[in-house]
């Protein structure tokens, strides 16, 4: 089987989030199965800054559309052993300091790569680029950046070669959908958009409503979310088009890599451990963290740790007021990294003005410094408003930080609450209100059992770092999502096990 991811983003490339994370680990594990995963994605100017020097130019083509002939040059490599494709045509992609620009801008440009990428698919079919002809049975679109690809092909299924590629979307976040797109589309020559589902619910111009109503299968990143994005609290919108869709749609949680997420062996932490060990050596890096952010050293004071966007959407506008009251009643310390909304990050740096010897904020990302607080860190709190997946939490239960996070998509697939017990079951604390009162209160729960039921607490690290987060079960998920797809496209008289194969 073959499958040519198209997406914005690709981790180490290019991310933004957890959508960089997907395209960047998947078609690797995918490959492993026997299936020919390939990536295609812009070239973005940071990743000329970065990676030229990994970068072969490949060939290149020219398109045409409506507004004119465009020169489009391909470059290649491999990462993790998964050919990697970068798309640079002037002025839609080789230039600029970052991955996305001002909505209007980025509709264009993105319509733009929907259409070349179909003609690149199309190039590699037929082998025009030097090698062996490659052409994909599965066209993989992520969020709305490339959801316009699922109806490209609709319209190209009729011509020689495409007869029975199939397509499938997978939504990251529904919150972005590239709305109002109608005057980009019609310059660019794109063909309207008659599906009846779109045309009653008025989302003909929308581009990811445009490939939820034309892709053969769709995804989205967890259970959970896929339940929530049928209702209008998470839908944004769309929720018609996922009920209309209901058949197609699937929900598949992301998995990690085990092996560069491990604590035995990542070279960011101080001193290594895994779930034997972690008893002795874990404080170690505790110790080295609050050093390392001028905390005092206290081995009986909890680190409340934050690893995220600093944005509406991770609840960190109300965690705020919680973590204000929790820093003001208990011993417990704050280290906080990421960045986003100004005025959201103005509360936090207020925090560490206010409680400056036990609280400390660091504005900005850095991979490293995450792995440190994952594996030095007590607890790590999530309180997402919504969260198709997330991956912090997976990250900090595989080091041994427990989750304190809202029940929500992926975070309510991910951590069982705490049996307030013995610990039978449970790997974290989970609260549902998005109010500052419920962090409060949860994480004056965690504190307390950090304190005073010590044994009840390892047993939830040991159980949370031994639990498989790994893309083994999803992997199986998405074959079998691809499998559907080409039935759905009529490749039901193909035999799927030796397509998996890669015969």
């Amino acid at each position: 089987m073959r499958v040519l991811f198209i997406a914005a983003e690709m981790a180490p490339f290019a991310k933004t989030g957890g959508l960089g994370d997907v395209v960047g680990s998947l078609p690797a594990v995918l490959r492993a199965k026997g299936v020919d995963a390939r990536v295609l994605i812009p070239l973005h100017g940071p990743i000329r800054t970065a990676f030229g020097d990994r970068l072969e130019r490949l060939f290149s083509f020219k398109f045409s559309r409506r507004t004119g002939t465009a020169d489009v040059h391909i470059y290649a490599t491999e990462q993790d052993g998964v050919p990697v494709y970068f798309m640079e045509s002037w002025p839609f992609f080789g230039e600029g300091n970052s991955v996305y620009t001002d909505i209007d801008w980025d509709r264009e440009r993105f319509v733009f790569f929907g259409q070349a990428a179909l003609a690149f698919a199309g190039e590699l079919g037929q082998g025009h680029h030097g090698g062996a002809p490659w052409m994909p049975d599965v066209l993989h679109a992520h969020d709305w950046h490339t959801a316009l690809v699922p109806f490209l092909l609709h319209e190209a299924r009729y011509q020689p070669g495409w007869e029975s590629v199939a397509s499938v979307l997978t939504v990251h976040n529904m919150a972005y959908q590239g709305w109002d797109a109608g005057g980009y589309l019609w310059m660019a020559g794109v063909p309207g958009r008659h599906n009846p589902h779109l045309v009653y619910q008025n989302k003909t111009d929308n581009l990811l409503g445009i490939g939820l109503a034309y892709a053969d299968k769709l995804n989205t990143v967890s259970p959970r979310h896929a339940i929530e994005l049928h209702y209008p609290r998470f839908g944004e919108g769309l929720e018609g088009l996922v009920w209309a869709r209901d058949g197609d749609f699937a929900g598949i949680l992301n998995g990690l890599d085990m092996q560069r997420n491990d604590p035995a062996t990542d070279r960011a932490l101080p001193f290594s451990f895994d779930w034997h060990t972690f008893r002795a050596k874990r404080i170690e890096n505790k110790r080295a963290l609050q050093h390392e952010f001028g905390l005092e050293q206290l081995d009986d004071a909890p680190i409340i740790a934050i690893v995220s966007r600093l944005v509406e959407q991770k609840g960190m506008d109300f965690a705020a007021e919680g973590l204000r009251w929790v820093l003001a009643e208990t011993s417990a310390q704050l280290i906080v990294l990421g960045s986003g909304q100004a005025e959201i990050e103005q509360e936090m740096r207020q925090l560490e003005w206010d409680f400056g010897w036990k609280a400390k904020v660091h504005i900005g990302y850095n991979v490293d410094l995450a792995q440190r607080i994952y594996g030095g860190a007590d607890m790590l709190l999530v309180p997402s408003r919504y969260e198709p997946c997330g991956l912090t939490q997976m990250l900090a239960m595989r080091y041994g930080a427990l989750p304190v996070v809202r029940e929500t998509g992926g975070l309510a697939d991910t951590v069982v609450n705490y049996d307030d017990g013995a610990a039978d079951r449970g790997t974290g604390f989970v609260f549902l209100w998005e109010e500052p009162e419920a962090v409060r209160h949860t994480l004056r729960w965690a504190i307390d059992t950090y304190r005073h039921r010590r044994p009840a607490w390892e047993r939830m690290q040991e159980r949370a770092m031994r639990t498989d987060w790994s893309w083994d079960r999803p992997v199986q998920h998405y074959i079998a999502l691809y499998e559907q797809a080409l039935h759905k496209a009529g490749r039901g008289d193909v035999d799927l096990t030796a397509l998996a194969r890669g015969h």
